[in-house]
């Protein structure tokens, strides 16, 4: 089994690292930071939407892009989404849970993520 995800894991981290390294800080700041507003947090949630990716892979990338200016809320709605959330992945989850359940699995998580994200940056800006 652990040959079966070491290498997924570390294509996955190689290419957030290739991209990490090739967009500048300024930019992850600008859509990605405290002031980036609902703009940060739509492009968060729709990427995290893309696939499905596991916590222990997810953990990386938003320590990356916490380093490189991301706020925490839009990285907590970004990790949700992408824990939580897969579009590329919702025709097996028709095929074995069914139409209706799939979407509105996807549909409900995705919701929570935007709430959870929202959570976060209420609760980290009374920390400050």
């Amino acid at each position: 089994m652990f040959k079966n995800v070491l290498v997924p894991f570390l294509s996955i981290l190689i290419i957030v690292a290739i991209v990490l390294y090739l967009v500048p800080p300024d930019i992850i700041t600008r859509y990605l930071g405290e002031n980036s507003g609902i703009l940060g947090f739509s492009i968060a949630a729709v990427v995290g939407s893309i696939t499905l990716i596991p916590g222990f892979i997810s953990y990386p990338i938003a320590a990356g892009l916490i380093d490189q200016g991301a706020s925490y809320a839009v990285v907590a709605t970004f990790m949700t989404t992408l824990m939580m959330v897969g579009i590329i992945t919702l025709p097996l989850e028709i095929k074995y849970l069914g139409q209706r359940a799939a979407i509105m699995r996807n549909a409900l998580n995705f919701v929570a993520a935007i709430i959870i994200g929202l959570a976060v940056g209420m609760v980290m800006g009374l920390i400050r």
